[in-house]
């Protein structure tokens, strides 16, 4: 935990409320996301229980599964969220957009927008990533057959699931994690993932502190728990008796009753969760979006984008391991999205960059001196290095020479030519800034920071970073197992 966000959950203690930790939000929101509110059957490996599914507060379809062992109404279960997945995830597909690309020597196509998810909690896309493993090998035909579009529902699962992986991406989104984003309270982390206390601490009823909200909601009885794990007490004492009741029932009008029973009890435990995910949705669409959510979401556009074209072309499920080099090359992918990820947050939310500050990797001051006309003609012909000199009261711990950069001007750099404290505790500073400022001697109007501005620097840089090469895979070395067979599971990957 960072020392600004420790503050504001000390600070959070002593008011009683949830304090901001961001001033903008810091992922994309759909128009029309769908939400997914699952529940699994305890003591068995992911097997569902039920589902309340739609895409707006008062459509919640919801789906059970009467007995959650039985495999055939395993397989029903999933068919039936097919159903209702997949037209959603179609609806995407209508038109696309020509992006160009290798320096606009050629462009490429991607869909005007791609679907959202989203679930309450990580659990919840756990939930989801184990239901797409044991969905998407499935056969259509052969022994055991399952509709063709449980397999194809088992893809994108997994593809969401992978999604939510990738730092910044906003595909599959859980509401807990969205919110601690933004907010900090004054509980654990471990208590912040229970949807019901979190938002208690966000946006307490009236005359309730965040605290005295977030205990009245350890109550499962009602505020049952956000899934997909159920409450023992409710497994025990109604859950239970409600199947063992269904699986005795012996003839139709008994079963319809069973089933009418367990739909009631399954649909109490889920519509407060369903609730709380709209409310947290409000709150979040409450806060302006960040200068640069729009453009991880069209990273998240061409991921979808391209799935969507690997399915067409009737490409291979996602493979159950990745082989030595798909795995380094991930992860690789991952680490470099999580640094651009920090920055770009850095960039865009003051609170944030804040953190850095702290550290000294970031400072705030105001210019007091600058040379605009400055040439430097000691090389071998003359360059423009204008040179601005800020106060700060920011710790500044960088090294002459630093490379610095500031949020509102990406695209120029600053060299960081003299660090002198004064003895007020401030600290004069000297930049050296080259480029963005037009190809002559004379920088372009504006280009140069003037007298009276407060800027931020910083030695976080956004720019690209081009990504690692790795070998193809037939020239993996046998000390990483040699060329890797292909990575498909057998198709009759038992479910979970």
């Amino acid at each position: 935990m960072s020392a600004l966000r420790a503050l504001a959950a000390a600070q959070a203690v002593a008011t009683g409320v949830a304090e901001p930790v961001a001033t903008v939000r810091h992922l994309h929101l759909s128009r029309r996301p769908l939400v997914l509110v699952p529940l699994a059957m305890a003591g068995e490996a992911n097997a569902p229980l039920a589902a309340m599914i739609g895409s707006a507060p008062g459509d919640g379809r919801l789906l059970i599964v009467p007995q959650p062992r039985n495999r055939d109404q395993r397989f029903k279960f999933a068919a039936e969220l097919a159903a209702l997945v997949l037209p959603y995830v179609d609806a995407h597909r209508t038109a696309n957009e020509a992006v160009a690309v290798d320096r606009g020597r050629d462009v490429r196509y991607r869909y005007l927008d791609a679907p959202q998810l989203l679930v309450p909690n990580p659990a919840g896309v756990t939930f989801l990533r184990l239901l797409g493993r044991s969905t998407r090998f499935r056969r259509v035909d052969g022994d055991h057959p399952v509709p063709p579009q449980v397999p194809l529902l088992g893809r994108w699962l997994t593809f969401f699931a992978e999604r939510a992986e990738h730092p910044g991406s906003s595909a599959l989104v859980a509401m807990t994690q969205a919110l601690t984003l933004h907010w900090a309270t004054g509980q654990s982390a471990v208590e912040d993932l229970h949807l019901p206390a979190l938002l208690g601490w966000i946006a307490p009823p009236a005359g309730l502190s965040g605290a005295e909200a977030a205990a009245r909601a350890e109550d499962p009885s009602s505020c049952p728990p956000a899934g997909p794990a159920t409450d023992p007490e409710f497994d025990n004492r109604l859950l239970a008796p409600a199947i063992e009741a269904y699986a005795a029932a012996d003839d139709e009008a008994a079963r319809v009753e069973a089933y009418a029973e367990l739909e009631r009890l399954l649909r109490d435990q889920l519509v407060p969760t369903w609730e709380l995910m709209w409310r947290g949705l409000g709150l979040l669409r409450a806060l302006p979006p960040g200068a640069r959510v729009a453009g991880r979401w069209d990273g998240d556009r061409d991921a979808f984008t391209a799935h969507a074209d690997h399915l067409d072309a009737d490409g291979a499920p996602q493979p159950r391991r990745d082989g030595a080099v798909a795995a380094a090359a991930r992860l690789h992918r991952l680490e470099r999205a999580a640094a651009t990820y920090a920055v770009q947050r850095a960039y865009d939310d003051p609170l944030v960059m804040a953190e850095y500050r702290l550290t000294g990797e970031a400072f705030v001051g105001e210019v007091l001196l600058a040379d605009p006309t400055r040439v430097d003609d000691s090389g071998r012909r003359p360059v423009l290095r204008p040179r601005i000199q800020l106060m700060t009261t920011d710790p500044v711990q960088l090294p002459v020479g630093a490379t610095l950069t500031s949020p509102s001007r990406p695209g120029q750099k600053a060299r960081l030519v003299f660090v002198t404290p004064t003895a007020d505790g401030k600290t004069e500073v000297v930049l050296e800034l080259s480029g963005g400022m037009g190809r002559g001697l004379t920088a372009n109007p504006g280009s140069v920071p003037e007298v009276g501005q407060r800027l931020c620097y910083t030695t976080l840089s956004d720019a690209y970073v081009p990504g690692a090469a790795f070998p193809i895979a037939d020239e993996t070395p046998w000390t990483h197992g040699g060329p890797p067979a292909s990575g498909a599971a057998a198709p009759d990957e038992e479910w979970g």
